[in-house]
């Protein structure tokens, strides 16, 4: 059988040799709350290299230090964080690997001493501290500062960008008519609403010219939110500004439990590809070499996003190539145990 999941995909100039991506996922290892690149991290993305995925990406990597999730999260507010993110690209890049980061503000969702900010002042919950609605000097800082995150980005050597438009957090906020309650021209109608992302896309390719993601909540669970018909649009926009690829998640934007189930989001990846005609990640608890097979081989979606499978077993696409029947070149130093 001939293999989709170990095939190579182009964006660009950047071709992955498989579709495989280890999905990014915070590490809240940064001790001294600076931001910056500790030897946990140096070990972490280089195993998954080794393991043989075709993307790595970091953890949510805030632009500002504000936007943290946590203030354990990686960094890029400062020239200061470039070292350190270039040594985690060196470690990428040795095994043959393509690297991502996932650039983030967590707005409302901030937890951090001081004051937080969203495009409404609308607490996430009745008992978590209470957002200061951004002005127009707040929303064009924060703009400036994913293109220069991006420029960091592209100084560190990564190859791929995704913006966090997904989970609840800034971007999603602004997105969201669950969240986004402007009367302003960043407010209103789904057009108004798109224009906050529809314009750090567009700063972000002034510093950036390599492909850029972007991830969603392509479901909010919440009758007034978003529906898939918004998403399709967002989408067709996205792809009009020359967005690569959509990293298809969900939830987050408020507090609820959707029905989890093996490949539980993967329905969104194949809609938003299938109709908005643009390249999609599926993600969400994808878990088997076979499931992920599955999913490339009937065009459902383009890239397979691996959480927290990949957290218990660094070399998942090694078992993924077994299942399959693929042959797996390893690291030299591994190949006794990998014939």
């Amino acid at each position: 059988m001939s293999s989709g999941l170990f095939s190579p995909i182009t964006f660009g100039k950047v071709t992955l040799k498989n579709r495989i991506v280890m999905s990014p996922m915070c590490m809240y290892s940064c001790e001294q709350k600076d931001g910056k690149v500790v030897p946990f991290h140096l070990a972490h993305y280089e195993s998954r290299a080794a393991g043989q995925a075709g993307l790595v990406f970091t953890e949510a990597t805030a632009v500002l230090p504000e936007g943290r999730i946590s203030e354990e999260d990686l960094g890029i507010w400062n020239d200061e964080h470039i070292e350190g993110l270039q040594q985690i690209n060196e470690g990428i890049h040795r095994h043959g690997a393509r690297s991502g980061i996932q650039l983030a503000h967590a707005g409302r969702k901030a937890v951090i001493d001081g004051d937080i900010f969203a495009p409404s002042s609308v607490p996430y919950k009745d008992d978590w501290k209470v957002p200061k609605e951004m002005t127009k000097e707040d929303i064009k800082r924060t703009i400036d500062a994913f293109a220069e995150g991006a420029r960091r980005a592209k100084e560190a050597h990564f190859d791929i960008i995704e913006l966090h438009g997904a989970h609840g957090y800034l971007i999603n906020q602004f997105l969201s008519p669950l969240t986004n309650k402007r009367e302003d021209e960043y407010g209103g109608d789904r057009e108004s609403r798109f224009r906050f992302l529809d314009e750090i896309i567009e700063a972000v390719k002034t510093t950036w010219d390599g492909p850029i993601f972007v991830r969603i909540s392509a479901n909010e669970y919440h009758p007034e939110g978003n529906t898939m018909d918004d998403f399709l649009y967002f989408a067709r926009e996205m792809k009009n500004h020359e967005v690569n690829l959509i990293d298809c998640s969900s939830g987050g934007v408020v507090s609820a439990r959707p029905n989890v189930f093996p490949g539980y989001q993967l329905s969104y990846a194949d809609q938003i590809r299938n109709e908005g005609d643009i390249a999609t990640g599926a993600v969400g608890m994808i878990t088997s070499g076979i499931q992920a097979e599955e999913v490339i081989q009937n065009e459902r979606a383009d890239l397979i996003f691996v959480a927290r499978a990949m957290l218990r077993n660094p070399y998942w696409a090694k078992a993924a190539a077994d299942e399959l029947g693929v042959d797996l070149n390893g690291p030299k130093q591994y190949e006794r145990g990998w014939m």
